[in-house]
Parts: C-alpha cells; structure tokens; sequence
C-alpha cells in the first residue's frame, strides 16, 4: 500500500487522516550543467527540488510535503503496517525537457525496488514534520530521516494546511517557526475553537552576506569556472593497441564534481610522470606526438584541457626551480651552509644508488644542474627562472583559449606563481584567485630570493589569494609590506562586509586563509570495498595483539622521520615493557625529485631502523614505494588497521592522512565499534597545517624528542574516556568541512571580489614580469594634448599650475639615501635645465597667462633656481608662502603667507618628542624647513616605523592639541612619515587662493586651467581643481538639461563656490598626474619628459598667436565691417610685403594702385589648404 501526496488517497475519509509534513533532499554531485531535479511519485506528481550556493550539492523541495498517514497504518489504533510505505524516485530534467531517471539504465517501472526510494510510514507521526536525505542513485537500505520540531497545533485538514504552508514554506524547509503577536486573522482547528495562530518565514540569518541590505553571491550552474594546476586530477593509461583511456584521480583534491561549468587546465601525468613530447612509448618521452589527438579526445568528456610543453623546459621548471629553487624556501629552509640539496648535486657515489629507483626520469632530472645555495652557484638560476616564466607562459595561452568573459579562474600552487602576470595581461577583466597548498615562509626567508619581487608582483595581479592557515597568510602579508611597501587591512567590500586584503596600484587583493577537507562519502566507499577490508584484516592478523602506530611519509628531511624514530627509540628505552607490544609501520614514498635529501634521509631512516630492530626485533616495519603504490585504497587500509597515526614534520603544507584517518575510524565513537582497542588518535606536529583544524589530537614539537616520546605513553595509556573525547572533538572537522565546502566557500569569496565591470576602470603598467595591474577611476585616460592646446588656444585667460620636483623636474624623493641625503645637505638637490627654464619664460611671458609653480620646497630652493624668469609666480612649502608674479628681476622676492604667521613655540616642542622616537627607531631621522618639521621613518623597519609614527602621531596630537597645527602622517608607500605643519596649509587651499586673488593680479575670469603634480601631496590641489572644473561644466549642461557622470568617490569633496566669481562660463580645466597610478586628477601623463613636450607644445601656441597677432581673417573683416561703416579697412599685406617692410616704414598704397585683400589666412600665408584638424595633429602631436 502505497501512501500518495499531497492529496489524500481514494477511499479513505479526510476526516480520518493524519498528515505528516515532510522535506525531501537529496545529494546530487553528478548532476550536469543546466540540469535540474525533480520527485516522482506514484500518482504522478512532479515535485521540483532546489539548490542555494550554500546547500549545493542538496537540493531540496521548496516547502515539505503532506504526506497522508491512512488510519489503518496508525500507530495510535494499534494496528501499524510495516508494509505501508511511500515510494518515489528522482528525475532529470534539462532545460525543462525529461532526460533521464537517476538510473540512466530505468525503464520507468515504480515496482522495482532498485530503482525506488522507499520511506516506511511507521517512521511518521501526525502533525510532525520531517526532512528526508537521500542520494542520488542510492536506494540500498532506507534514507536517513530526520524529525524536527512539532507543530503546535494539529491540523487534520488539508484546506487549513495549505493556507499554512503558504505562510511557512521557507521555516517548515529548516524546522524553524516562529509566532507573530495576534492579528486579526484567525485560523480554525477541528475542535472548531478559534487561536490566533500565524507562522512567518523563516528569519533573517545574522550573518552579513545573507542581510537584506547587503547583496548575496551565489554560484549557480551558468557560473564558469577554469581550474588551473600543474598536473590534471586525472590518471592516463595507455593499452597495448595504442588506445587511450582516462579516469578521475579521486584522491586528488580538484578532482571534485560540482554544478559548475567547469574547465580544468594542466598536464598530463602519464606511468607516474609529466610526459608531454616524444615518440613511442618510452616513459621517458612522454605522450608521443602524434597520439596528443587521441589524448585531447579521451580528456573531452572530463572538461580537461592539456597544456603540452616540451618535456626537458616542464622538467627545469618542475624539478629545478619548483622543487630546487622554490619549495625549501617556501618550507622556511635557507642557509648558507647547507649542502646542495638540488637534484644530482651531491657525490657521484650516493647518486649511484638511487639510480636503479629512478632510472626511468633521467632525462627529466637534469644531470648537467648543480642546484646548490639559493644564493647562486654559477648563473644557473638565470636558465631555470626562464624555464619557470616559459612553462607560466604555456599556461597562459591555453587559459586564454578557454576562457569565456564572466569565467573564474582559480590556479593552484606556487608552480604558477607568475601566471596572473600573463593573464592580466591579456584578460583584465578575468576575475583570477590562486591558492598556495604549501607554507609560505617569513619575510626574512622569502627575501633571499633573487627573484622575490617579480613572484610577490605576480601573485599580486590575482584577485584573490588562498592559504590554508592564516599563519601562512600573515606571513605573505609580511612580505608584502615589508618587501614592497604595500599595506593591508580589513577593506569595505561592495557586499556590505569587510575583507582581509592588501591596497596595491589602487586595488584590493583579498586574501583567504580556509582549509580544506576530505569527502567522508568517497573514504567511506573505498574502506567499504572488499579489497580494503582483506587488506584490513590482513594487516592486523600480522600483528595481532599489538598496537599499530603508522606513519605515511616522503623521504626527505622535512617530514621528520629521524626525529620520529629517535623518539620512539627512547621511549623504549624508559618504557621496556612496552617493547614488543607496540609497532611502527613506516612507510617511506620515494622522493626522486629531491635529490641528494632524499639519498640522505633514505640512508638514514634505513640505518635507525636497521639499529633499532637489532635493539627491539620487529618493532618497526619500513617500506618504500613509489608514490603510485601507495594510493588512497592502499592508504586508507594502513590507516584503518592501525591504532595511531603520526605526522612528525618539521615543516608541511597540506596533510590530509590524519582527516583520512579520522574518517576511517569514526565507528570508533558507536557501541557497535568498540572492540577493544585504543584507536582512532592522531600525534601530529604543530607544524603541519591540519594541527589547527583538528584540536582532538596530540600536538608535538618535533624537535623536542621528550614530547614525541611522552606522546607514545600517552597514546598507549590514555582513558577511554579522554580517547572518545579525543576523537569526537577531531571529528567535528572532518565531518563539517568537505572538500565542496572548502571549494564553494573560497570561490563564493572570489565571484564576491569587487572588480568594475568597465574595462576602462584598469590598466596595465609595467615591461616584462614588472607588469602590474592598475585600478583607476572610470575614463581615467592619458591627457590628450590636442584637447589642451586647441583649449589653449581659445581662451583669453590662462592659470598654469605645475608641481616642482617629479613633475617638471626629476624627483630627489625616489631613493631613500638620496633623500636622506638631501635633508643633511650633503648632496645638492636637481636643478632644471636650461631649456626648461627657456620654456617656463616664454609661457609666462605670454600675457594670457598666469604660471605658478607650487612645491613642498623651501622658499630659498625656489628662489635659487626660479626666480630669475619674469612674471612666474612661486608657491613654496605646499602653500604656505606665496610670491605673485612680478615682471621685476634681480630683487628679492616678496613672498605673503597663507595664514598669519602665528606663534611658532610649537616647532622646539615638535622636536623634542620626534628626537626620541628618532633615539629608539632605526633609520628614522628628523627633517625641518622654514614652516614644518617631519619625522621621516622611510628606512626604518616597515612594521616597526609603522608603529612608532602611529604612537608618534597621537603623542603629538594631545602635546599640540592648543596649537593651530595640522598633524599629518603618511604611510610607507607616501614616503613613510609625521609632518606637524600650520593648520589649514596645502596645496588645495593654496590653488583656491590663486584662483581668487587673480583679479587683484590683473587677470581676467579664467577660461582655462592647466593642473599638474606627481604625488599624494598634489592630489588636494588636483581634487580642488576638478571640482571647480566640473563645477564649470555642470553650469553650462544644465541649460540643456545633461547631467555628468559623479565624481570618483576617491576624490574628497571640498566647498570650491567661493572660486565662482573667477571663472568664466566656458572654463575647462585640466587635471593630470606625471605616471598612470590611481590619482583625484582625471588624466595622466607617462613622465617628465611628456611634461616638457607638452608645455614646449603650448609655448608654440603661444609663439604662433602672437605672430598673426596683427592680421585678420576675412571673417574679422566682416565682423568688423558690421559694426560700423564708417571704420577703414586695414590691407591684409603679403608675405613679401611684410619682409620688405620689417626694416623700413610701412607706406600706405597710392590712390591709383591696386592693393588685393587676401580671402583668407591660409592664402595670405602662402602655405595652401590646410585642414585645421592636421595642423592640430602636426603642433600638438
């Protein structure tokens, strides 16, 4: 007897029924893109399931079904059925069309009980409700069911149930209800009594991506994806007909399935290596390449794309600047002392003994490369970073094919450090994370790296960036900071939430630090599998009634096994009784990469293990194999045998045997699973990754051999019950946080990062591997000259304001020593040249224009070098003293202060703190001018300078607080600095006072403004003058009812109607900063030398107006003739005429003499047609 929802079945009185409410959910991994799942029952009912970003992979239906429980199956009559039970199965739908039942191999027949989900009705109550999980293709045994919590009042009617359900859908989806305070409607029980009872939706969750007022990421199945990583989650076999067949590497972590769309990118692994180029079927040569076709074809169905590189470059990269140059840097191991540790460097003798275990890779292992130091050995660095930049580049020509706008692009491991460089390149727009599996070192290791810059640059151009502990994130931070000057902090995202995440070029690269899980359902297949359980059982009728402690290690020095058996050998020597009734199983993965590490730790471990049986005869049980003996079926059969595991590494990324091992002895924690023995605890180093995750272990220092020892007592002599809490308390991870989990968290945190989508909002810098990306403001393009010479050109009135030092003279501020320096006075400072000083005449010598040159400089720096040019006004120490333009040279300037020239007592007081901070920190010195005094910290320690000029800063700020002072501090990318100035100096106010006081200098309203500067002490200026110029142009649109694009919110806004009465109706204003970086100016130029041409091009204009000053135009004449008849015609001469008359008196024409009046300048001049747009373009390129 089957039981049918919703609606009751034929036959049986409503009034006599129960109803159960029941969600379904189902687990669906295998599901494709663009699919969709839907229940089936008998009746034919076609139920439709749904998925979240933060469900996936279950899929449930949107509210519970009522399920109708027949009065004859009720266990209140006494008369329960265990025959009743409801049978559905699941549908696949694509786009709305049938495709398929989740067995493909389904003939549509709801009797057969293999293919049907079956839920006994004796599992349900009345008026409670219930939440099913299933899998999808799974119908062995019966689901899991879950009841939750019961309703308050029963409902026995159908009608007054589905007016329920339409009010507590999404509640009744989690078992959550709540009341609301009584309202007006009422809803009818069977007992005909009237409640006010309501059921609101489920509430709002507190978390801050899930509020109402923030904007939810989703991943759904139109999202792309491209997966990139050295080698492909796949393994590739090859029969003897020369066919090619592929299958999933489960055990790999990116081999997990998911909704998405997605691409995976990489190479090919083939007989245990990369091969990639070759004929025949040697190993050593890789796929052939004639058969690359087939294997492009058996990969398709996978989504995975080959990168195929030539195998001698793939194993420079791989073997020698990955694992020679890259990975004991990255695990914190750098001396100058220690021996070569590359591959083939060490004596030719302990070579030969690893030459039978790795003959197969000797092309791949570079006998002509002495790895050596980090520090060099000889130039061969340079060839091995060429081959890590060349394979990068492979990647990027692949991804680039791939690609589809809108995809994300997540790169795994540091063997592809570079690539976001090569992709930003190209794909700007490409939202781009990569996630480190390794550690990654402090800045003091990492800085050892010659080519330290160029990877941090590199990781940098991502948008996102991954670790799996936050000790390896703070470290990268470190580096950042410390190695190029760049700060991080907790930014403001577009989500409405805050991020971890670095300022660089004027972006935010967020950095993530999440670790990853296992997928207890594959673990639990493979201990399931008969092979695992004979291999189980078979290892521990070897040992029988001994305590299995195993270990799964390489051999190399990192992962500690010398330490681990040293341990174990004085444990036994305090323990006695112990001996022979304990047993190590370790096992020892050849780790032919590492070169004469590996020889070394091989001989070593054989040795100590050759010492300690002779000692304790079989107490340890060595064996080494290659790493494809020791898979996860294999893996997981040690791990379930044995008692204990132990990780003793020194240093390690991710490790996931002690999670794997968690998971196979979960039964550990049921009655059904207690047999006897102590199992199930994990002694793991506190310098592996998995140490924070799984806190019910027990954590050892390596080096300390007494812990590892005390480590082994207490695994053998610990409670029952402190080992059941152990592994509880370890479980909790394990089971919580998958491998999807940890996948779906860390790309919700990239579709998340805030990138424009306006192309035009980033830009490139940079040659080579020095490229960066920049974020600009929307429009934010180079100056377009032409626009500024033809804006030049028109206008009658003309303000010039230009920076000194880096914007038409070469900055002194670049170099730390220079500006130090300079502050002593031991090195002169850059004067302009001459043809600077020609150009910056010949500008102000135009009457038109108004030039000031305004800098942070002294009075006396200015004056030494400037004042000789007439009519050039001065503005020095960023405003605070002014001099107007004055046709007079030779006498001394006169110069007006900003502000009033108030009481300066503060400068002694100013000092004497800065002395003391300068006293106790390192590289910091004092530096003073006529106004101001700084505390300059640019060569001290980042972290350390940062701190002391914050405590500085607040020092200052309550010791001055009566002063009329502005206290001012800069962080490291500024210069690194504390600046006390007067209050209300800077070179906005500065501008806004020109601007005001033109008049009074004998200027007109302004017609146009030329801005420019160089650095953050420019910007204020540059944001006043845009606003004033936009404010200019706002004017004039609105007549026609236009409006402009608002302001970048990096510009500060400031009150500028004060300037209204000094410009005109037609003012353009031209903001521009010397070099493309994030600026409150609306364009930029690339260096000084474009400022040069750029004012060289505007005193040609200049030059030209005055020529022609004296002629008129046909169109002049006209105009000129309409005003009044009576005014004479002047002759327009020829240019012949005009050179005759350049030394003698010009003689008016005879009466009788026939004078023609040029039609126009151009015929006048003699020079032909010419297209005003060309001329433009040949003046002001």
């Amino acid at each position: 007897m089957d039981a049918i929802s919703p609606q009751p079945q034929e036959g049986v009185k409503e009034e006599g029924s129960r109803l159960a409410h029941v969600t379904f959910r189902v687990r669906c991994e295998k599901i494709g893109h663009g699919e969709d799942v839907f229940l089936s029952d008998p009746a034919g009912s076609k139920i439709p399931l749904f998925t979240t970003a933060k469900s996936y992979p279950w899929y449930a239906t949107s509210s519970p079904l009522s399920l109708t429980i027949p009065i004859t199956a009720s266990p209140e009559k006494g008369m329960a059925n265990n025959d009743v039970v409801y049978r559905y199965r699941y549908a696949i739908y694509r786009a709305g069309v049938f495709r398929s039942w989740e067995y493909s191999s389904d003939g549509g027949d709801m009797t057969d009980p293999a293919h049907v989900h079956q839920v006994p009705m004796r599992l349900f109550q009345p008026g409670e409700s219930y939440t099913v999980n299933d899998v999808l293709g799974v119908t062995v045994g019966p689901p899991t069911v879950y009841h939750l919590k019961k309703l308050r009042q029963p409902f026995s009617s159908i009608n007054s149930l589905a007016r329920k359900n339409s009010s507590n859908s999404a509640a009744s989806l989690y078992g959550l209800s709540a009341s609301r305070p009584p309202s007006s409607s009422a809803i009818s029980d069977s007992g005909g009594s009237k409640s006010k009872v309501r059921f609101v939706p489920q509430p709002t969750p507190s978390h801050p991506r899930d509020s109402p007022t923030k904007q939810v990421v989703h991943l759904t199945s139109s999202d792309g994806l491209i997966v990139v990583s050295a080698f492909l989650p796949v393994h590739l076999t090859r029969s003897d007909i020369g066919e090619w067949s592929v299958d999933w590497d489960y055990e790999a972590l990116l081999s997990m399935q998911t909704h998405l769309r997605v691409t995976r990118v990489g190479t090919v692994k083939w007989r245990g290596w990369h091969g990639n180029v070759g004929g025949g079927e040697s190993s050593e040569s890789g796929v052939p390449v004639d058969e690359r076709h087939k294997v492009e074809a058996a990969l398709r169905p996978f989504n995975c794309v080959p990168v195929w590189v030539p195998t001698k470059l793939f194993g420079e990269m791989y073997n020698g600047f990955c694992k020679g140059v890259l990975w004991p840097i990255l695990h914190n191991v750098a001396s100058v002392y220690s021996s070569p540790t590359g591959v083939n460097s060490g004596n030719p003798d302990a070579r030969k003994q690893i030459e039978p275990y790795d003959s197969e890779y000797a092309e791949y292992n570079m006998d002509d490369v002495t790895q050596g130091p980090i520090h060099g050995d000889g130039g061969r660095e340079g060839e091995l970073w060429a081959a890590f930049t060349a394979v990068n580049r492979y990647f990027t020509d692949v991804i680039i094919q791939c690609f589809n706008e809108g995809d994300l692009i997540w790169i795994h491991g540091f063997h592809l450090m570079i690539l976001p460089s090569f992709l930003t390149r190209r794909i700007s727009m490409a939202k781009i994370g990569i996630f480190f599996h390794t550690p990654f070192p402090s800045s003091e290791i990492f800085r050892t790296l010659w080519c330290r810059e160029d990877l941090l640059r590199g990781v940098l151009n991502a948008d996102q960036v991954g670790f799996h502990l936050f000790e390896y994130a703070r470290h990268f931070l470190t580096c950042c900071r410390r190695l190029l000057g760049l700060n991080y902090g907790m930014f403001p995202d577009s989500y409405g939430g805050h991020n971890l995440a670095i300022d660089t070029n004027g972006r935010h690269v967020s950095v993530t630090s999440i670790h990853a899980g296992v997928e207890p359902p594959v673990l639990h297949q493979v201990l399931n599998h008969h092979s695992t359980i004979e291999s189980v059982d078979s290892i521990r009728n070897q040992f029988q009634g001994k305590v299995i402690f195993a270990a799964i290690d390489r051999l190399e020095s990192l992962k500690g096994i010398p330490l681990k058996l040293i341990a174990l050998e004085r444990f036994l020597q305090r323990c006695p009784e112990w001996a022979g009734k304990i047993v190590l199983i370790q096992v020892g993965i050849s780790a032919f990469e590492r070169g004469d590490d590996y020889t070394t730790t091989r001989n070593e471990v054989l040795a100590m293990v050759t010492n300690i049986n002779d000692r304790w005869p079989n107490t340890i049980q060595f064996q080494e194999c290659v790493e494809s003996e020791m898979r996860l079926q294999q893996r997981m059969a040690l791990l379930k045998a044995a008692d204990v595991v132990m990780v003793t590494t020194i240093r390690d990324g991710l490790n996931l045997i002690p999670l794997e091992f968690t998971i196979a002895h979960l039964d550990a924690l049921r009655e059904q699973g207690s047999d006897g023995r102590k199992r199930g605890l994990c002694i793991l180093s506190e310098f592996s990754s998995c140490t924070r995750v799984m806190r019910g272990a027990l954590h050892v220092n390596p080096w300390k051999i007494s812990e590892i020892a005390t480590a082994f007592y207490q695994a053998l002599t610990m409670s029952e019950d402190e080992r059941l809490r152990r592994v509880t308390i370890a479980s909790e991870f394990v089971t919580r946080v998958t491998t999807q989990r940890w996948a779906l968290a860390v790309m919700l945190d990239l579709k998340g990062v805030q990138k424009n989508e306006d192309a035009g909002r980033y830009a490139g810098a940079g040659l080579g591997l020095g490229f960066r990306l920049l974020g600009m403001d929307s429009g934010f393009d180079s100056l377009d000259a032409n626009s500024v010479a033809r804006a030049y050109r028109n206008a009658k009135s003309r303000l010039i304001l230009l920076d000194y030092g880096g914007t038409i003279l070469a900055n002194d501020n670049l170099d730390g020593l220079q500006r130090f320096q300079f502050v002593k006075k031991s090195r002169p400072p850059s004067v302009p040249t001459d043809r600077l000083l020609s150009t910056l005449e010949e500008l102000c010598s135009d009457n038109r224009n108004c030039v000031f040159v305004v800098s942070g400089k002294e009075r006396h720096s200015l004056t030494k070098t400037l004042c000789h040019i007439p009519k050039l006004g001065l503005a020095a120490e960023h405003g605070m003293f002014v001099s107007w333009p004055t046709s007079k040279v030779g006498v001394k300037r006169v110069w007006d202060t900003l502000v009033p020239n108030q009481d300066r007592s503060w400068r002694s007081i100013a000092i004497t703190i800065m002395e003391v901070y300068t006293s106790r920190t390192h590289g910091s010195y004092i530096e003073e001018t006529e106004m101001k005094v700084l505390w300059q910290y640019r060569d001290a320690d980042p972290e350390f300078g940062y701190l002391q000029s914050r405590e500085l800063e607040d020092h200052l700020s309550n010791v001055l607080r009566g002063f009329a002072v502005d206290i001012l501090h800069g962080g490291v990318e500024e210069g690194g600095y504390v600046e006390v100035r007067p209050k209300g100096v800077n070179k906005g106010v500065v501008a806004m006072h020109i601007m005001k006081n033109l008049p009074v200098s004998g200027k007109g309203k302004l017609e146009f403004a030329l801005v420019m500067g160089d650095d953050h002490c420019d910007e204020p200026m540059l944001s006043v003058m845009r606003q004033i110029g936009r404010r200019a142009a706002e004017a004039r649109l609105a007549k026609s009812g236009q409006a402009l694009a608002p302001l970048p919110a990096t510009i500060a806004q400031v009150d500028v109607s004060s300037c209204d009465g000094s410009i005109s109706s037609h003012f353009e204003c031209f903001t521009c900063t010397v070099g493309k970086k994030p600026s409150a100016a609306a364009n930029y130029i690339n260096d000084v030398d474009d400022v040069h041409e750029l004012l060289e091009s505007l005193v040609k204009v200049s030059t030209r107006e005055n020529a022609h000053s004296g002629f008129h135009s046909v169109v002049d004449l006209k105009s000129i003739g309409g005003k009044t008849s009576l005014m004479p015609l002047k002759p327009v001469l020829s240019m012949g005429e005009l050179r005759s008359s350049e030394h003698s008196s010009l003689d008016m024409p005879s009466p009788g003499e026939q004078k023609r009046v040029s039609v126009n300048l151009t015929e006048f001049l003699g020079m032909g047609t010419i297209d005003q747009s060309d001329s433009d373009e040949e003046l002001f390129f």
